[in-house]
């Protein structure tokens, strides 16, 4: 079974589970939108090995298309410390972490371009099953600052640790600002705790969640250096961008 194959397979099987028997389209880019998009849909339910099986070897010949990165590639910005534009779906390391919201089940949103729906849609259905039970037994949202930590599933990284961080929607205030620190200090100790040599941060809250980014860079980076000096932790911390300008705001307070 070739990419195309398990693909069509793939859209079959989700559309079934909703009982609709529209025809897939001819047109491999279109396949590939609706074929996230019903990831992307797909309620935290039970699926067939056979399934899972045919998943898992797409996803991960996807990721391997795009060129996975490893940490050992990288080259340290200041001791420990590692800045790296790119996509956070390919990155190898121990774990990446998500920027979740309060439901902790991922985008629901079909093809959106947040983190949270890129890290669920190359995992897998796995993620969202996984902190499906997680919130179910917690019995309430994830409160802000606070952090969990997943399997990654058919991510190229060991672990996801998510994390929700502030929404800001007007001035920022120091509650934002704490909250924020909140969750990188979250993270890190959760990495520490499980023995992690090296965490992968994106830019949490700077994006729908209105955070301005330089400020929030500022956060992210202090948190870290406060963290290893005064925990003598040895975990390699990966500061990951997409977006041009905030490789820019970070390559200026790093270097």
């Amino acid at each position: 079974m070739d990419q195309n194959d398990r693909r069509q397979y793939l859209i079959k099987y989700l559309l079934s589970e909703q009982g609709d028997d529209m025809p897939i389209p001819s047109d491999e880019q279109r396949q590939r939108r609706l074929l996230r998009s019903l990831f992307n849909i797909r309620m935290p339910n039970d699926a067939s090995e056979e399934f899972l099986s045919v998943q898992n070897e797409y996803l991960k010949e996807e990721t391997a298309k795009k060129g996975i990165v490893d940490i050992s590639s990288l080259t340290p910005v200041q001791q420990d410390i590692y800045l790296w534009q790119g996509d956070i779906t390919t990155l190898r390391c121990d774990a990446v972490v998500n920027a979740a919201n309060s439901q902790m089940l991922g985008c629901f949103q079909p093809c959106h371009g947040c983190i949270d729906n890129v890290i669920h849609t190359y995992a897998g259905i796995q993620l969202r099953s996984i902190c499906n039970e997680i919130m179910t037994a917690q019995g309430s949202p994830e409160p802000t600052g606070k952090a969990k930590i997943t399997p990654a599933y058919n991510l190229p990284s060991r672990y996801v640790i998510h994390t929700v961080g502030p929404i800001v929607n007007g001035r920022l205030t120091d509650r934002h600002c704490e909250l924020l620190r909140s969750c990188y200090l979250s993270c890190l100790k959760l990495a520490d705790e499980n023995e992690l040599d090296s965490i992968a941060f994106c830019c949490i809250s700077t994006g729908v969640f209105g955070f301005p980014q330089k400020e929030a860079a500022k956060i992210a980076i202090q948190t870290v250096k406060d963290y290893k000096t005064g925990t003598n932790s040895k975990i390699k911390v990966i500061f990951n961008v997409f977006k041009n300008d905030d490789l820019f705001i970070y390559n200026s307070l790093l270097k």
